[in-house]
């Protein structure tokens, strides 16, 4: 199991705060992606590690994953200037 930490929110001016223990491994300064879920978790990453976590989303995908393609779909005819095409 994944190292977990317990802590509190705090407020700080008009935002809610979240104190990490240095063994999180964030320093001061270290830009922070925060993405919140739709059952109210979160999740978040230095931004440096970016291509390592979209790295290890790739990984979670089985293997047999697209493996005979996306099929055939039909697209509609775009008009790139945002005016919709007569059928």
């Amino acid at each position: 199991m994944p190292r977990q930490w317990k802590t509190k929110t705090f407020k700080s001016g008009n935002s809610v705060a979240v104190r990490l223990p240095k063994s999180a491994g964030l320093t001061e300064g270290d830009d922070v992606i925060l993405v919140p879920h739709d059952d109210g978790s979160f999740s978040f990453w230095r931004e440096q590690d970016g291509a390592r976590v979209l790295d290890s989303l790739f990984g979670a995908f089985s293997a047999g994953f697209m493996a005979e393609g996306r099929g055939d779909i039909e697209q509609a005819e775009r008009d790139w200037d945002g005016q919709p095409r007569a059928a």
